[in-house]
């Protein structure tokens, strides 16, 4: 028995794809640590010591993700099916626990109106992130063995487990994060084998009564989303100061053109445009004015390249779970970066979304391992040779 097989246990291998997971995943953490300083402060540092603190926490934030990180990968996550669903009510008492008006701001403090984080003195701990992982858990643990949700109402109880975490997260309010729950439902649904035909006539009917939908958004939700679109059709219409975020961005883009500016000279440019959330939402022109247009194709390459590792995942494992496990948390990464990018360039409402890896952000970044660490035990292990394909139906 080799070592791996003494660890992994007796089907593992080492040879995978969630390799092109870790690998993307810390070459884009570390890039954001460098460009989280670059927004940081004026000078560049001679030595580690002399990151800003952001950077710093980044830093340290990379090496928690890499121990969560490997402390899922090791036992055999198709035992993770027995915890699913009592870690997903423990991360909806949370989302509830965000929600009590009368729990002390020391606690829970809004953050630009945005009850998203509890405060644990020196840590703060975003429950979303981690709802986001129970809920994937959650679908491919329900979605693995049935067959009813090819049917078109056997689709509403994949639908309930949705909204009940993507409606405590649209109350806290964040719209962003609420939003993501959508694709990766229809993402998991369709790699479970569920009929396109009837996901279609979801998307008809949610198509036509989502205006019902717009009484719901906050005015500032509103109006980011009327913004997004005057950002085409008629400029002089474009009023609130969000919309300044993606203007300003879009002025550092462009500054960086090909090949980027110098580390002083990008530093000066990210600081005197006055960028906002220069160290989190914005932080992908930060990465342009460094590095150019080369870099931010790069960055989005790795984002890229981490994709594709939790995608081959999915497709060689026969285990149903597994299978579920990696599309699900793949789209969620694909829809924040797809989102993320749009809103630096304009092409997208600023909704509060961060660029996975990249942003500053210690739940995100630990969340974001903890995702890599269940697709790389997805890959470690051989499917059993007795099983057949997973959701392999004749229609």
């Amino acid at each position: 028995m080799t070592i791996t097989e003494r660890i992994f246990g007796k089907d593992a291998t080492l040879a995978n794809p969630a390799w092109l997971c870790v690998v993307a995943g810390v070459l884009l953490s570390l890039i954001g640590v460098y460009c989280i300083d670059v927004g940081s402060q004026m000078t560049a540092p001679t030595v580690p010591g002399d990151l800003s603190a952001r950077a710093i926490k980044h830093l340290v934030f990379l090496f928690a993700g890499l121990i969560a990180a490997a402390v899922v990968a090791f036992p055999d996550y198709r035992k993770l099916r027995f915890i699913a669903w009592p870690v997903l009510g423990v991360c909806l008492v949370m989302l509830v626990f965000l929600l009590v008006p009368f729990v002390p701001s020391s606690i829970v403090y809004p953050r630009n109106g945005v009850r998203a984080w509890i405060n644990f003195g020196s840590i703060d701990l975003q429950p979303s992130e981690l709802a986001k992982i129970a809920y994937v858990l959650v679908m491919a643990d329900y979605l693995r063995v049935r067959e009813n949700h090819r049917t078109l109402l056997g689709l509403i109880p994949p639908a309930i487990i949705t909204a009940i975490p993507m409606g405590l997260i649209f109350l806290q309010p964040d719209l962003g994060m609420a939003i993501l729950f959508i694709p990766v439902l229809f993402a998991v649904l369709v790699a479970a084998g569920a009929r396109l035909k009837h996901l279609l006539l979801v998307v008809a009917l949610a198509t036509l009564t989502a205006p019902a939908a717009w009484p719901l958004l906050k005015p500032y939700q509103r109006q980011r989303v009327l913004d997004a679109y005057y950002a085409f059709t008629d400029q002089a219409r474009v009023q609130t100061a969000t919309s300044t975020q993606p203007e300003t961005a879009r002025t550092v883009l462009g500054a960086g053109q090909w090949g980027g500016y110098t580390d002083a000279q990008a530093r000066a440019v990210v600081r005197y445009s006055r960028l906002p959330e220069r160290h989190n939402d914005m932080i992908f022109a930060v990465v342009v004015a460094r590095f150019g247009l080369v870099g931010g194709l790069g960055v989005i390459a790795l984002m890229a390249l981490w994709l594709l590792g939790a995608m081959l995942t999915a497709s060689f494992t026969k285990d149903g779970f597994g299978r579920l496990l990696c599309v699900g948390l793949a789209t969620f990464v694909f829809c924040q970066v797809a989102i993320n990018i749009g809103m630096v360039v304009g092409v997208a409402p600023v909704i509060g979304l961060t660029l996975p890896f990249v942003s500053y952000g210690g739940s995100s970044m630990i969340a974001l391992w903890i995702m890599t660490g269940l697709i790389f035990a997805v890959a470690v292990r051989k499917p059993n040779t007795f099983a057949g394909p997973a959701f392999h139906f004749k229609d």
